[in-house]
């Protein structure tokens, strides 16, 4: 099933692997390395987008980049 998966950083620092419109995360890995890798064995044809974590002065974190 070719979908999305959402990159996300929880509270605890952890990141989250979720699909768009899901409650809760379909895996929580401890580095967004392994959120990505753990996405793509999920569905290896999802688009996956990462949320940005840096806060700069130009933008703010909750744009979203491919990995």
């Amino acid at each position: 099933m070719a979908g999305n998966f959402f990159i996300e950083r929880q509270p605890d620092g952890r990141y989250a692997a979720k699909r768009p419109n899901a409650q809760r995360a379909s895996a929580v890995c401890d580095t967004q390395a392994e959120a990505i890798e753990t996405a793509r064995q999920m569905d290896p044809h999802a688009a996956i987008h990462v949320e940005r974590v840096r806060h700069t002065d130009v933008g703010s974190p909750d744009k979203w980049r491919k990995p």
